[in-house]
Formats: structure tokens, sequence, C-alpha cells
């Protein structure tokens, strides 16, 4: 047991600020650390019995870590040095940049941040210092500045609160677990020194109430074994960070004391009196005194960030080493979270292998402002620059290049490119959708990006127009247009609310009329919301919308005003889902031209073969209508003549379900007979040489009936069912 520790006396007391000393300057001197004196400052009075971590003096009478208590981490994104100690359980501070809750703050991603927006957290960045000869240095800590000690507070807050949300899926209640086993595995925290914008009040002799910057150490690993450590104690991380009142020190006033060197002897103290009050009887987990509770978790082991050999990245390392099981989720990772870690984790990856700079990276990680990337320009607007960060993110995550292709396949753990599944594709597609919403001022859910088929295993080549040239152009040049409803579409609808990710099923999907009642709105996926954009009928009221969302997004995010058949957008009329479905209704597509399949021709080395539409789609046979009945009462008085075009009558019941069934055996016939046709053009290509017979516009264009083909196809078992007796 520790010397600091008794039986009757379980919470440790801080040792001398001479031992402490000790401590620090054995720190600095191990090989590899480079972090600043202050952090570890702050971190020593809650160390127990650091000179169980220290070697023994060597011949200059210097100390380090002794190797047990270091390791040498290698991730991804870097290196780092770790120590490992022992630590009072109420230490360390809840992260706010925790990935589980990234998505509660409004992001610096967001051009539109710091228009007085709430919930906005600060950038991370490297830490900054002056070394003894005056130069600037970098060292292994972060650095973050917000407006005042409430702001800092209030931070600290909000990620106990998104926390606890969070924990709310967890299959055991962790506090409980705490309290009856203590903590079994490591937390791991790395030093960020936050500073106050605003200058701190002053008392009546003209001397600060409160520091200007503070050092806290932050929970990259453990947030939530932090939150509830704490909670049980009766503190905050925010208390911990900035000050415990002297009230929970049972001192009298309303001071707030800043220094754990003043305020953690005094708390110890106080938990070990309450411990030695209460009676030694069966622990309640519940409802036992304070200190009974945390008696399990008065001392926990944790790994301390204390070196790195590139601290301008050390952000970066230590989130790439808090991402090995975001592939296979934990509970506590909603979708988008998650999403965002993993396109985190491959952004990572490409900035330490040299594929991508820094700076690039931390606009795409959703850490720095837009108008800090190279092509960003001073007059773009708010939708241009979100588009600007949303394509670059969709071309890193649909990469062409073989090294990045490589790298992203690491990150994400997929299969080879040949062998990607749609269910990677639709990952890299939510990945690209969730990170892209941090430019917004809601996120939406991250399904609504996964609209792309396999082909995007290629990878994924834009034109390189900024977007007002695509939107001026969009009316009539179809390579504009196609790009804006393929690559932005979905997202600004969504971003208003306009369509969402389905649901699977209509439980809730209601939505209020013009004239006020519920109107149930018809299930349809996103792919369907833009094939319905694509209809060559709603051509210009497509663009009109694309624009209308545009401007709506430049005039500060206002609702986005309806458009006319013409796309001239109707003011003050507020654009709204059901308006949505009116305009661009579900069924909505081109029916394939009947027409026989001509044979293929076999293709040769100087003539590749060409494929048409109608080679590609399946015939509709024709079925004679029975000829029309005379009318009732008539008496026919001469054979009934063929005319060139009677139009037939509406057939009975049982004759629509006996087409019915024509109609799919037909249907099921011609998609085994057009799989045939694919195979053998393959075979005749192969022995002609002929390596891509499919000219890609031709291909396009069948692929997209195809598309629409499938799009029907789906919603026809359920119409079925729907006219079905019950069994």
């Amino acid at each position: 047991m520790s010397k600091a520790i008794t039986s009757d006396k379980p919470f440790p007391v801080p040792v001398s600020r001479e031992r402490q000393e000790a401590w620090i300057e054995a720190v600095l001197a191990t090989e590899g650390v480079n972090l600043p004196r202050g952090a570890l400052e702050n971190i020593a009075p809650f160390i127990v019995d650091p000179e169980d971590t220290l070697s023994e003096p060597d011949d200059q009478g210097l100390r380090t870590l002794k190797s047990g208590a270091v390791r040498r981490i290698r991730t991804d994104a870097g290196d780092m040095v770790v120590a490992v100690v022992r630590m009072h359980g109420v230490g360390g501070v809840q992260w706010g940049h925790n990935e589980r809750i990234s998505s509660i703050w409004r992001s610096v991603a967001d051009p539109t941040v710091g228009r007085g927006t709430e919930r906005t957290l600060a950038s991370v960045r490297p830490w900054m210092g002056v070394d003894d000869d005056g130069r600037e240095i970098c060292l292994a800590a972060l650095e973050s500045t917000v407006a005042d000690r409430r702001a800092l507070i209030m931070n600290a807050e909000d990620a106990a609160d998104a926390l606890k949300r969070r924990d709310r899926v967890r299959p055991y209640d962790l506090e409980e677990d705490l309290v009856l086993n203590g903590q079994q595995d490591p937390g791991m925290y790395v030093p960020q020194q936050v500073r106050l914008e605003q200058n701190p009040e002053k008392d009546e002799n003209g001397n600060p109430l409160y520091p200007d910057a503070y050092w806290g150490w932050m929970a990259v690993r453990g947030n939530n074994r932090t939150q509830k450590r704490q909670s049980i104690f009766r503190l905050t991380s925010g208390e911990v960070l900035a000050g415990v009142p002297a009230e929970k020190l049972e001192r009298d006033g309303n001071e707030v004391i800043c220094d754990p060197r003043d305020w953690l002897p005094e708390f110890s103290a106080v938990l070990n009196r309450e411990y030695a009050e209460t009676a030694d009887d069966e622990l309640d987990p519940t409802s036992g005194s304070r200190a009974r509770r945390a008696a399990a978790i008065a001392v926990v082991d944790a790994h301390l960030v204390i070196g790195t050999p590139t601290p301008q990245r050390l952000y970066r390392i230590v989130q790439m080493n808090n991402r090995r099981d975001h592939v296979h989720p934990p509970l506590e990772f909603d979708a988008l979270d998650r999403s965002r870690a993993l396109g985190r984790s491959v952004l990572g990856m490409y900035v330490a292998q040299g594929a991508m700079d820094e700076k690039t990276a931390e606009v795409l990680s959703g850490i720095a402002p837009i108008r800090e990337l190279p092509q960003a320009t001073p007059d773009m607007t708010v939708s241009e620059l979100r588009d600007l960060r949303s394509m670059l993110l969709l071309q890193e995550l649909f990469p062409v290049d073989p090294r990045k292709r490589l790298l992203l396949r690491r990150a994400l753990s997929e299969n080879p490119p040949s062998q990607l599944k749609a269910s990677e594709i639709n990952q890299r597609a939510r990945t690209w959708s969730a990170l892209a919403s941090e430019s917004y001022p809601m996120p939406w859910n991250p399904r609504v990006g996964q609209v792309f088929s396999t082909r995007a295993r290629e990878g994924i080549v834009l034109s390189g127009r900024r977007l007002p040239e695509l939107l001026a152009a969009a009316d009539t040049d179809d390579a504009a247009f196609d790009e804006l409803v393929s690559y932005r579409a979905a997202h600004w609808l969504a971003s208003f609310g306009i369509i969402e990710a389905d649901r699977g099923s209509l439980d809730g999907q209601e939505a209020i009329a013009d004239t006020g009642e519920r109107v149930r709105r018809s299930r349809r996926t996103v792919m369907n919301c833009l094939q319905a954009l694509r209809h060559e009928k709603s051509r210009e009221a497509a663009a009109g919308l694309l624009k209308s969302l545009a401007a709506a997004m430049d005039d500060g995010d206002r609702r986005p005003w309806r458009v006319s058949s013409s796309g001239k957008e109707l003011l003050g009329r507020e654009m709204t889902p059901l308006w949505f479905d009116s305009e661009f209704p579900k069924d909505t597509g081109t029916r394939p031209r009947k027409a026989a399949a001509p044979s293929v021709p076999l293709p040769t080395a100087a003539t590749p073969p060409t494929l048409t539409t109608a080679t590609l789609l399946p015939t509709t046979t024709s079925v004679p209508a029975p000829a029309p009945a005379p009318p009732l009462g008539s008496v026919a008085t001469a054979p009934v003549q063929a005319a060139p075009a009677v139009v037939a009558p509406a057939l009975t019941p049982e004759a629509l379900v006996d087409l019915i069934e024509t109609r799919v055996q037909e249907l099921h016939a011609a998609s085994g007979r057009l799989g045939d046709l694919l195979g053998e053009l393959a075979e005749r290509s192969r022995a002609a040489s002929v390596a891509h017979p499919i000219p890609r516009q031709r291909a396009d264009t069948a692929v997209r009936l195809l598309n629409q083909t499938l799009s029907r196809l789906r919603k026809l078992p359920e119409l079925m069912e729907d006219l079905t007796e019950p069994e």
C-alpha cells in the first residue's frame, strides 16, 4: 500500500512540493519528453508515489522515468511518449473534442460560425512557447482560446451532459460498476492550456480574481470514466480545470481555489474524514456515503502523453490512437460521430504519410475555418465555401490516386478496390456526408450521402468548375446540371429539412400541409429524389431549386423560396417537404421505348462493338386487348370491322391479374436474357481483344435507365402485397 494511503485514509494527499519538483525534473530529463513545465506542474499533485516511477540516479545524480513507466506508442498519424502513473481518482478533465460528442458543437468549418452562434468549440492548436534564446518552439501540448472563464466552464458542462446522454445506451451502469469494482482500464490524458481572451475580473485591490490561462489534462481515452469518477466525488471537470469552490472544501466564503496544489490536499482530507466517520457496513453503490462509494476509485491507473517527435501533429496523433475500434463501433458512438471519426482517421493517415498537408487536413477534419484553405478566395460566399470543402472531402474519400486508395483501404479496413462491396462504398459515402455536415448549422443523417454505385470504387473526378459557374450553366449545360444533382443536391436539401434518409417505414413521416392539416408523406429514398430532379420535364424547375437553395445559404441560412416550373423563385413562399414531393413527385422517370432487341454484332479489334439502350433494356411484349363488346341491348347487324385506332376499353380485374402475371414472367425472363447478353458481349470482346466495348456515354444512359427501373421495381412488391388477400 502506498505510503500516502492507509486503510482508514484511502484518499491520497499530494506529496510535498519538493518531491513534486523532483518528479517534474526527472520527467523532463527523460528521452523523448518535450512538454511544457506548466503542464507537469498541474498534474504533479495528482500523482501518487511519484518516486516509484523514477530510475536510480546516474553518475551525475540525474534521475529519469524508469523504463517500466514509459511507453512509446506508434499510430498512423505519428508517435508519442506516454508516462504510466497512478493518479488520484478525481484527476483528469472531460474533453469537448472527444469524438463521441463532436456533433453537439458548431464547427469552425461552418462559414457562419462567429455570428453570435452558441455551442461553438474553439479550435485546438499545437502549444507554442519561447525557448531561452527567444525562439518560438512547438512542444507536446495543445492550446485553445475561449472568451472568458464562464465559457471555459460551460464547455466542460456541455461535454459532461452530452456524455451522459451517450452513456444511456450502455448495457450496464458504469457509475455503479466503478463503485463496486473500481476502474479496470487506464484512461489516457493529453495536456492542454486554455487561455482567456478577456482579462479576468479584479478584486478591490486591483488583483485578478482568477488566472488568465488554465492547464488541464484532457481525457483522450476514458472520457466517460472520468465523468463518472468525478460524479462519484461530487466534483465536475469544470471545477477540476478552473477551480474548486471553497464550500466543497468545507471552507467559509465564496472563494474559488484554482491551483490543485492548494485544493487537492484539503479535498482529500475532507474525503478521508468522511470515510472514517462512515460505518464500514455493506456498501450501497447507489445511496451510500460519498467517501465509501469513491473508495474503489481513490487511485486509478493513467497514461499521460508527455512527448512526441512531431508536436505540431499531437492532436491528430492522440485522436488516432483512440480510433482503433471505430470501424466496429462501440455502443456509445452514434452514426454521425462514428462516421466523422472514420473520416478523420483517413485524413490523419494521409498527413502522416505525406499525402496531404496539415492545414488542408485541419479544415477537412473540421478544426479550422474553410477560409484557411489555399483554394479559398475572399470573394467566396457561404455556399461556395461549403461547396469547396465538401468537394475536397468527396475526392479524398473517393480518390483516384492509387497511393491514397491504399491508405484509405488501411484506415477503413476495406477489401481490395476490385472487390469493394456496396456496404464499403456506403461507409465512405456516410463518412463524406457526416464530415460535410460540419459546415452547416445542423447535421443530418449521414445516410443521406449514400447515392453512389460501386463504380465509385474507381474514384470520383469532378470538373473543377466553381459553384457559381455550375449554377449559372445548370439550365442548359447537362454536365454542370448532373454534377450539381449528383454531388450537391442531397446535402443541400437535407440541410433545410426538405428531404431525409429513408427510415424504412412511414412512421413519423408526416408533415403539415399549407392548409394546416397533417399529411402523410410518401416514402422515398434519397436516390428517388435525385432521379426526380433529373427528370427531363423538371429540368428548369430543378435548376431553379438548386439556385434557390444556394441563395438561402448565402442569405443567412434562411428558409429557401419555392420555384415555379420555369425555375423562377417565388419570393416569400417557403420551400417545404410536401411542396418538394408535389413538384418533384416520386413516380417520375423516362419509360423505355418499345423496341425489339437487335442482335449484338461480333466485335472486332478494328471496330469496337456498340451498345444501344435497346440492347440492354428488356422489350415489352404486346398483349392483344379483347375485342370491344357491343353496347348492352344492341343488335349486331354486320360483322365488326377492325379500326386502325381503336382505344381499348378498361380490362376487368381478372384480366388485369392475368396481364400482371404475364408481365412479371416476361420481366424475369428479360432480366436473365440481359445478363446473358452482357456475358456474351464480354466473351466476344475478349476474343476480339477489345477491352472496353461499351462507350461511356451509352453505358451511362443504359445504367441510368436500369437504376430508374430498379427504383420502380422496389415499389412493386409492396403494392402487390396491398392488393393480395390475407393468408
